[in-house]
């Protein structure tokens, strides 16, 4: 009788041991759950936020784009002008240049008649 009330303790102990362990096995996988689910409540919290965020930076953007749109619509019609002023800015360059030659050439003039025209002292 005595070694089956032996078995019978040690059966129980060992049953209190594994309830033990899967109690503490629940336990431990129920906060690693709650761990987690913890951690996507806050990434959703999160993705919300940037969502709104973002969704402001859309409406900006959907703006600048017209406002673009407008602005080549108006440079456009300066085409025209910036044309003119390049022409312009050509026919400036090539008048400098006539206008170093002849600078040249009057100074070879004054050289060349200087000496045959002189101011008499007073």
């Amino acid at each position: 009788m005595a070694g089956k009330e032996d078995e019978k303790q040690e059966r129980d102990e060992l049953a209190d041991s594994l309830n033990d362990l899967f109690t503490n096995l629940s336990t431990m996988i129920k906060g690693d759950l709650q761990g987690t689910n913890n951690l996507l409540e806050l990434l959703e919290k999160m993705n919300l936020r940037v969502a709104e965020e973002y969704k402001g930076f859309g409406d900006v953007a959907s703006g600048l784009r017209v406002f673009v749109e407008q602005l080549k619509a108006k440079s456009g019609s300066f085409d025209e002008y910036v044309q003119q002023i390049d022409a312009i800015e050509q026919q400036v360059t090539e008048f400098e240049a006539v206008i170093s030659m002849l600078d040249k050439y009057v100074s070879l003039l004054e050289s060349k008649v200087q000496p045959y025209y002189q101011v008499p002292p007073s």
